[in-house]
């Protein structure tokens, strides 16, 4: 089989952007695929903000389940990239096919154990009886789907790292494209509410799912999906498991906060407030996004110049995607402190939720530049395979700061619901530049050391 793609040639940020771009514009139709049922849910004719914040409150789960698909996907997808660098495709292609078992696994069960236990859990991350109905509708038809989402989402991770990012772009833009059709037809023309936008995603995700299937069992791809890959190896899955930690952990800790966050609002400020939390995560959704496409794209540069010992080609991918990232997140801080407004308008345009949303999108937002270099370092780690840095960067910034602030800060002097606003901007300052700090002091003058030694 031969190499293709070989990142250890050419313009290092060429070679970033090469990936990034179409990652990009992957991301953001990843999120219109996302957001695009919030968008329709918030201007349903005669309906208020329930159905919307009903739909928030399944979003814990959702990203539960995605933190599952990035343990296996965002986990082998670097190590294949590094054997790969290395000239073993051999074990890359045993890699990718031990996550795509534990991909399949652990979406069956995640599946059966959600859908026994659904409604505990939405009334335990701040249901009421208004949204209950909403939440259990559009859950009960998206949890049908799950092995869908796992293998769209965690396979697509190696259609990428062999660097066809084109096509893992079309990954994603086939489900988005079929979720933005699909929804206005089953939510008002077939007049089914959240239950039609849930039926639209379980489609559009099988059809993703399909694809990806397609491609690495194809000719085209340069590691092939087969069954003696996918027998499991002890080894593997622990390397596997192991770097896939930092994105399941913070993707765990996303929801974790995303429930704290709902069960404290609905504390202090009720069902509106939960409403105004769902559509801040889907305004972050949107403007992380090319943030996510550059880490995205940067990381099998990284990994595969790393493994071909090619240190001074990983300082160069280190430099341009932290530059990238910290001008763009400048950029969008201005916007969102100038129309805060208009990325309210496009989930809903009720007076009170825009009355509260304002006001509480500036402070949720503040300093947003600074989560930049939380990706940056971390991107660095995952890429390089460094498990424990990237995990402990992830539980730092959310599990270890962002709930406990999300908790206390409502009750210092009379913060309330501006506590839980403000939770978030105190971890990007804390958390970001920790994470980064770390990264330059340790990863950085290792590489020049090695660079300067061959």
């Amino acid at each position: 089989m031969s190499v293709n793609n070989d990142f250890s040639k050419g313009s290092v940020s060429g070679n970033i952007l090469s990936l990034a771009l179409p990652m990009t514009l992957a991301q953001l139709i990843n999120v219109l695929y996302n957001v695009v049922d919030r968008i329709y849910i918030g201007h349903i004719p005669g309906e208020s903000t329930v159905p919307l914040t009903g739909l928030g409150l399944a979003l814990p789960i959702i990203t539960i389940i995605t933190a599952f698909a990035n343990l296996f996907g965002m986990g082998g997808a670097p190590l294949c990239s590094i054997a790969r660098g290395q000239r073993e495709n051999k074990k890359a292609e045993q890699i990718m096919g031990n996550s795509f078992s534990m991909l399949l696994i652990s979406g069956i069960l995640l599946m059966i154990l959600c859908l026994l236990f659904k409604k505990p859990l939405l009334y335990l991350f701040g249901a009421s009886s208004a949204t209950f109905p909403y939440a259990d509708s559009y859950l009960t038809i998206y949890l049908l789907g799950t092995v869908f989402v796992m293998i769209s989402l965690g396979m697509n991770s190696f259609i990428n790292s062999q660097g066809f990012g084109k096509i893992g772009m079309m990954t994603v833009l086939l489900g988005a494209v079929a979720n933005i059709i699909l929804d206005p037809l089953f939510i008002f023309v077939f007049q089914m509410g959240v239950r039609g936008a849930a039926a639209a995603t379980l489609i559009s995700q099988m059809l993703s799912a399909v694809w990806v299937l397609k491609f690495l069992r194809g000719p085209k791809a340069i590691l092939r999906l087969n069954r003696e890959g996918m027998r499991l190896k002890a080894d593997l899955l622990k390397n596997i498991t192991g770097l896939g930690m930092s994105g399941f952990v913070m993707s765990v800790t996303n929801g974790s906060v995303q429930i704290i966050c709902n069960a404290t609002l609905q504390n202090f400020g009720g069902d509106l407030y939960v409403g105004v939390m769902t559509v801040i995560n889907s305004v972050r959704e949107i403007i992380t996004m090319p943030v996510m496409g550059v880490t995205n794209g940067a990381q099998p540069v990284m990994g595969f110049n790393y493994g071909a010992e090619e240190y001074g080609r990983v300082r160069s991918a280190i430099k341009f995607t932290t530059a990238v990232c910290v001008i763009y997140t400048f950029a969008i801080w201005g916007l969102l402190l100038l129309a805060p407004r208009f990325f309210i308008h496009l989930f809903n345009s009720e007076p009170e939720l825009l009355e509260a949303g304002v006001p509480a999108m500036k402070i949720y937002f503040f300093g947003i530049f600074m989560m930049s270099l939380q990706f940056a370092g971390q991107s660095v780690f995952v890429a390089l395979g460094k498990s424990r840095q990237a995990v402990f960067f992830s539980l730092l910034r959310k599990a270890i700061i962002v709930i406990p602030l999300t908790l206390l800060l409502p009750m210092v002097g009379s913060l309330g619901t501006n506590g839980v606003f403000l939770a978030e901007p105190v971890s990007n300052f804390i958390g970001g530049t920790a994470c980064f700090v770390t990264m330059m002091i340790t990863v950085w003058p290792s590489l020049k050391k090695q660079e300067n030694k061959g």
